[in-house]
């Protein structure tokens, strides 16, 4: 291992050699104080409602209780399936609370992913927002699933206001499908039925499991990171401790336009700003850009985490102009590369630069982060967390001299122990000495900064969402009409990039209009091929294998 040289160049205020496990026993030990701590301040806002930590802290407890009732056990698995409502918090923090294993899982899943999902964490329920319950009952029969817990938008909007936002959601914008699951119980009366009295807190320590989040990985099979709750403590105090000195307990508000069921957002917005004490603005449809707006200009966050796609979508809004960014004190940008002219404008606008980190779900997620002091570099993905190691490798695991590039590797206790229930996955993205593989090709500059300077092999980056060929060309190929298929990825200004698609038919007739209506029905809206091009012929290796790169090349990518 070689000199550390971002040890050099650490912000005078952060301890690099912190010891992160000796703060909490578990997660739920942190949440538990967290919400004690901070029980007379307010920690979640969503369409206009408020809930104090305290609040939350009741609610999740009931919900807890009320998991233990029917029959949940430490280290049951939980789906959880909703945007980002006042309900994610109290869902979540009862799910750990209960000594259950959380289970992330994207609400704009079709039912195809979503029974996958299910059937491989092993889940025996699910809370579940009603809009996508039709999903579910497509399919829950061919999963552990036993029990389902539905939500609807406006549960916790408390009065009128929950009749209204409810009936306006199903009934006057029909955008909740009719489903069936007379198993199904709701949201409301599972915390009726609750007895806080009966709750027992059950044994947890770090070395538990306690999440799943699911991810292509470096090879895009879908699997579940497993990561314990050493592993979610320890990147929570990392971040606290390199951002800490910028912000102060109680007093920040930060805004939520990332979904909370995404490994990003979960740990920085979720949990870091709850050790944190500070308010948690939640946007349920950042899409709705005029509403997003209003938002802004409702609340003086101080706070902003996002994608570069969220951070130049804003920008590209005419009223844009009219929020105020002067509370604004800090601006990260993770998922994806922030592009330099968008850190431009936005700096601009804001005066605050978009400080870039990095990091994967097998990660926590965070790996690196510029720093908070000024010392930033645009372009980089900054230094390693403290109590992190990173290095460059070639490929037979042998670490490069300073400077020149290979596979970023790592190694803290962020870092996954492994895939849920996939030994010889998780053997492929170890090299000896306990170093994760990312995948990604980088380089480290003699002060220690780091550069991502080429893409994990096949991978295709969607507005910060990792796209795997393989999953697209298996829906694309079940078509009668196709014969054989390759995906890959083209520039997109919006997104940075789009699926592409090279279809050799079977059946003439086919039409892109058929087929990409047919991903649609398969595959989550970002994964659907944007671009569909008909070839006679798929460039294929003497083994017979379709050959990628041949493919990019074509496109000059």
């Amino acid at each position: 291992m070689q000199e550390l040289p971002w040890l050099r160049n650490y912000p005078a205020n952060v301890r690099p050699s912190l010891n992160v496990t000796d703060s909490y026993t578990s997660v739920m030990d942190m949440v538990n104080q967290c919400l004690i701590q901070f029980a007379d301040a307010p920690g979640y806002v969503n369409m206009g409602k408020t809930l104090t930590f305290g609040e939350v802290d009741h609610l999740s407890l009931r919900f807890a209780a009320y998991l233990q009732q029917i029959g949940l056990k430490k280290g049951d698995r939980i789906a959880i399936q909703m945007p980002n409502l006042l309900q994610y918090p109290v869902v979540l923090f009862g799910a750990i609370r209960a000594g259950l294993i959380i289970v992330n899982t994207n609400p704009l899943y079709t039912a195809r992913e979503l029974e996958h999902q299910l059937k491989d964490s092993g889940a025996t329920a699910i809370v579940i927002l009603a809009n996508f319950a039709h999903n579910l009952e497509k399919i829950v029969s061919n999963t552990p699933v036993k029990h389902i817990i539905i939500t609807e938008i406006g549960d916790l909007l408390g009065g009128f206001k929950k009749i209204l936002v409810n009936f306006v959601v199903k009934r006057v914008k029909k955008m909740v499908p009719p489903f069936h699951l007379p198993q199904a119980v709701s949201f409301s009366s599972a915390l009726k039925k609750a007895n806080p009295q009966s709750y027992v807190a059950p044994a947890l320590n770090l070395s538990d499991t306690g999440f799943l989040q699911y991810t292509g990985g470096t090879t895009g099979i879908s699997k579940g990171a497993a990561l314990s709750h050493g592993n979610i403590v320890a990147n929570t105090l990392q971040i606290y401790e390199w951002i800490q000195s910028s912000l102060k307990e109680r007093k920040e508000i930060v805004i939520t336009a990332l979904p909370l069921y995404h490994i990003f957002a979960f740990t920085v917005n979720c949990l870091f700003i709850l050790r944190l004490g500070g308010l948690n603005v939640l946007i349920t449809n950042p899409r709705d850009m005029k509403s997003f707006i209003k938002d802004l200009k409702t609340y003086p966050f101080t706070l902003f985490t996002g994608v570069n796609t969220l951070f130049n979508g804003l920008m590209n809004q005419p009223d844009i102009n009219t929020v105020n960014f002067s509370t604004l004190k800090l601006a990260v940008g993770g998922g994806m590369a922030v592009q330099k002219s968008v850190n431009e404008r936005w700096k601009s606008l804001t005066g605050v630069p978009i400080l870039e980190g990095y990091g994967l779900s097998e990660t926590s997620p965070v790996l690196t982060m510029n720093p908070t002091n000024g010392s930033d570099r645009i372009g980089t993905i900054g230094l390693p967390m403290p109590n992190t190691e990173m290095a460059i490798f070639d490929d037979e695991g042998v670490e490069v001299p300073l400077g020149e590039r290979g596979e970023i590797c790592a190694r803290g206790p962020q870092v996954m122990p492994g895939y849920w229930q996939k030994p010889d996955e998780t053997a492929l993205v170890f090299f000896p000495g306990g170093w994760f593989r990312t995948g990604d090709i980088g380089i480290m500059d003699e002060d220690g900064f780091f550069r991502i300077v080429d893409r994990k092999k096949d991978m295709i980056l969607v507005s910060g969402f990792n796209v795997y060929p393989n999953e697209v060309e298996d829906v694309v190929a079940s078509h009668p009409g196709v014969l054989e298929a390759a995906a890959i990825g083209v520039p997109d200004e919006k997104s940075t990039e789009a699926v592409k698609i090279y279809v050799v038919k079977k059946d003439q007739s086919l039409s892109k209009e058929a087929l990409i209506q047919f991903c649609k029905e398969n595959l989550t809206g970002y994964k659907v091929p944007k671009h569909v091009a008909f070839i006679s012929e798929l460039p294929k290796s003497n083994v017979g294998k379709i050959i990628r790169r041949e493919l990019r090349e074509k496109e000059g990518t």
